[in-house]
């Protein structure tokens, strides 16, 4: 929290617990409102009074806020991109504060460290934003309502504890008097915060773990819901842009320049890094513009930015990985893998690869940028990490962080996409453009600028060796991930550990096998690379779980039992997959005859993403020589849920966007250029080839997992498992689209 000529409570006397903003100078509330924020590790709460608040007009920021009219203003720290944090945030809040979640207004927070309730960290992402501030905003919610009560009991002259609330409003049993919120605000904004309050048995929750309804599905229905590319201000340019085709060209001299700037509604033409703009009056005419603009791209002489060989294509980069050489840094180790594999009955191996995947998001990245007289910028932009974006923003603008004000719509577009990658961002360009101009400036990549640019799922592969005993079980087990990983891309790699996103989904599996190793080859990649839905496991979990039915083949064991008989000291996993098991109406593997004559086979798969557990069964058939899928059944644990019908409806998502990287998604890149600069050239899943999907939600009350993207990773290896017990055809490759199966 910023402020000027204040004094500090102890910061060690707060941390954690939530903080009166409202008596601490909130500035910019609704008249009376009550004001809740929460004190963090690291942080300091104001002590000052009303009139040196007014005086110094701080910007404080708070999380909940009860207005006058009953209704609730929660500024959330996570970002609504359709996962359905919004609702989420309202029912964990709103249990405890005993206010139904219908009447919340949820907005994303502003920038600022208030907000970072993730250890010292903020960004939506890695299905942890609910999980991560769950027992926090319980907190937030219970002090609001002891503070109501105590400002009820203050004004009717009654003892607290003859108080009880209900939905909006205090009651008093023994008078049947009864007091809303929004009466008491200006009363409970003036009391101190309870030093601790009793959160509510699970057994009394009244919308905690019901599927409450979206608090968005309205606005996005209805077409009110206002997105990054619908920003406008006051005299606002608009810009398109055009990219170098590889990374690290620079904008050379322009063959038809004077043509250009006398194309209608042009205002100006710009050089930026690795690109050239064209600022109009509308985005289409500054799109035209900059389409027709004739650039010559140069290769600069030296260049920090990242490098594309002229020469590189993905069958190269293929190539590259399955030629690298062992044994890499070791992430897991168990037993004595190399002395149990010398010692097998039995040796299974195989190489197992995974392509680069676009997000193929339907918002196109953009940004508004408007430079403001006093020499601080405004930014509109989809974004996953305000903070860190504000940063980088700052560094961009040449200004300290604290005169940039980050706006966060709500996206048309999330699963990773939306991180701090270089070249991969448009909010540097606007804010150029902004400057130049000295007018605001929205700036919108065209589809194609999109693909050109987009920060992709890195390409991976795995080398895989198995050892067998006499009786076909499994005693040794070892891998080695090549490639890079997005987090030591962003997060910084160190040399002596394995990148967490390289090896996850292939270490730490449950399976009681005795004798483990798996390593990481590092291999950098010349490409952006970024995080994708269920990140490393989006492809690991295909490589492992697929590579675990040969193993199971060899030993002539069928696969469903060998994971039972496997998982059988673990009750968590062992009772998921026997979960999902029944919920398909029994195991079998096939090849089967379904009522309709089609042959048919299934595949099963486990995964454990996210603090989540998953178990995944699916059923194929082929059609033309095509993959069909006709059923996903999903068994997920996520330990404890908060909104089962938004759990549904992720998982049905997860399995979409999971069936669609099996079937047909792959970024090819052929002379240091992806060749899909639009959906024609990278097709997604359409709606007639989605299967029915069910789910089933198993409470174990472990520890809450995350829940946006855990049903992913187990769609490939089922789908591809069930294929193989079809056709007896191994794959070891995705997308299925690159192979043809004869109709059986």
């Amino acid at each position: 929290m910023n402020s000027m000529n204040h004094d500090f409570l102890a910061a060690d006397s707060l941390e954690g617990r939530p903080v009166n903003l409202s008596r601490r100078s909130f500035v910019g509330a609704s008249l009376g409102a009550l004001v809740l924020g929460v004190a963090l590790p690291g942080s300091r709460a104001l002590a000052q009074t009303a009139a040196a608040a007014a005086k110094a007009a701080p910007r404080v920021s708070a999380f909940l806020e009860i207005r006058a009219d009953s209704s609730v203003l929660l500024r959330s720290p996570f970002i609504e991109g359709g996962q359905g944090i919004a609702t989420a945030m309202a029912q964990i809040v709103g249990e405890e504060l005993d206010a139904d979640p219908a009447s919340f207004t949820v907005e994303c927070a502003p920038a600022g460290s208030d907000y970072r309730i993730m250890n010292g960290q903020r960004f939506t992402g890695g299905s942890r934003s609910v999980r991560s501030s769950y027992e926090t905003m319980r907190r937030i919610g219970a002090s609001a309502r002891q503070m109501l009560l105590q400002a009820a009991a203050n004004r009717l002259q009654v003892p607290v504890a003859s108080l009880t609330t209900e939905p909006g409003r205090v009651r008093h049993a023994a008078s049947n008097r009864t007091l809303d919120y929004g009466t008491l605000a200006t009363d409970a904004a003036a009391l101190p915060v309870p030093e601790s309050v009793t959160l509510r048995d699970e057994k009394d929750f009244r919308w905690i773990g019901k599927p409450v309804a979206r608090l968005d599905a309205r606005d996005k229905s209805t077409g009110k819901a206002v997105y990054s590319i619908d920003m406008q201000v006051d005299g606002m340019l608009r810009a398109a842009v055009q990219h170098a085709p590889r990374l690290s060209l620079e904008p050379g001299a322009f063959a038809n320049e004077a043509e250009v700037k006398a194309m209608p509604g042009v205002h100006s033409i710009h050089r930026l890094p690795g690109a050239v703009a064209v600022v109009a009056d509308r985005w289409w005419r500054a799109r035209r513009a900059v389409e027709t603009l004739k650039v010559t791209w140069d290769e600069p002489v030296s260049s920090a930015s990242r490098k594309m060989p002229a020469d590189y294509s993905s069958e190269g980069r293929k190539a590259q990985l399955a030629a690298a050489p062992g044994p890499g840094v070791t992430a897991e180790t168990v037993g004595d893998a190399a002395a149990a594999l010398k010692g097998a009955a039995k040796t299974v191996t195989a190489t197992y690869d995974a392509p680069y995947l676009a997000h193929g998001q339907l918002e196109p990245p953009s940004a508004l940028a408007r430079w403001n007289d006093d020499g601080t910028l405004d930014l509109w932009l989809p974004n996953q990490a305000p903070e860190m974006f504000q940063g980088l923003a700052a560094k961009a603008a040449g200004i300290p962080p604290e005169k940039v004000k980050i706006h966060s719509p709500v996206l048309g577009g999330f699963f990773g996409r939306h991180f701090i990658y270089e070249t991969a961002n448009p909010f540097p360009q606007a804010i150029l453009l902004s400057k130049a101009v000295g007018r605001p400036v929205k700036l919108i990549w065209s589809r194609e600028e999109e693909f050109l640019r987009d920060a992709l799922r890195p390409m991976g592969l795995v080398r895989f060796r198995a050892g067998l005993d006499a009786n076909g079980m499994p005693v040794a087990f070892d891998a080695e991930a090549v490639g890079e990983g997005p987090v030591g891309r962003w997060f910084g790699r160190k040399p002596d550990a394995a990148d967490s996103s390289s090896v996850e989904g292939i270490s730490g599996k449950p399976y009681a096998i005795p004798n483990r190793r798996v390593a990481h080859v590092v291999v950098d990649d010349p490409a952006i690379i970024g995080f994708w839905r269920s990140v490393g496991h989006s492809m690991n979990d295909f490589f492992y779980e697929t590579f675990f039915d040969e193993v199971a083949d060899a030993g002539k064991q069928d696969p469903f039992e060998l994971r039972l008989r496997l998982l059988a000291d673990k009750p968590r996993h062992k009772t998921l997959l026997e979960a999902v098991g029944e919920l398909s109406g029994g195991w079998k593997r096939g090849p089967f005859t379904a009522p309709d004559g089609s042959k048919r086979a299934r595949g099963v798969a486990m995964a454990s993403p996210f603090g989540s557990e998953v178990a995944t069964i699916a059923e194929v058939s082929l059609k033309s020589g095509a993959v069909a899928v006709h059923d996903v059944w999903v068994a997920i644990d996520p330990g404890r849920i908060v909104n089962p019908g938004i759990i549904e409806a992720q998982v049905n998502s997860a399995v979409a966007l999971g069936l669609s990287s099996a079937l047909l998604e792959e970024v090819v890149y052929a002379k240091g250029v992806p060749q899909a600069r639009n959906f024609d050239g990278y097709p997604i899943l359409p709606p007639d080839r989605m299967p029915r999907v069910h789910v089933r939600i198993v409470e174990s009350g472990a520890p809450m997992g995350g829940i946006g993207e855990p049903g992913l990773p187990g769609v490939p290896p089922a789908v591809v498992n069930a294929v193989a017990a079809l056709t007896g055809q191994r794959v070891r490759s995705l997308p299925l689209s690159k192979m043809k199966f004869g109709d059986t």
